[in-house]
């Protein structure tokens, strides 16, 4: 990916517990989002702002298989 994405650790916890507001995947946590629909984005391009980080993210994450660590914080409460 060309774009450099400065990961901070509460965007992990976003990760585990935003749902995708649109779309085929509409409803499903980011995290949970099939990659081949991820790479899709990559061709079509992310939208715009923090979603569009983070669905970078979760595609980083899966391309690593790095999904284990996110498993974790998907039941973890959210403090505010």
């Amino acid at each position: 990916m060309d774009d450099a994405v400065l990961l901070e650790k509460e965007d992990l916890v976003r990760l585990a517990k935003t749902v995708m507001p649109f779309g085929k995947y509409k409803g499903s946590l980011l995290i949970d989002l099939p990659e081949p629909y991820l790479l899709w984005f990559v061709d079509k391009g992310f939208p715009e702002g923090r979603l569009g980080m983070l669905m970078k993210l979760s595609l980083e994450i899966k391309i690593n298989g790095l999904e284990h660590l996110i498993e974790p914080l998907k039941n973890r409460p959210t403090v505010h």
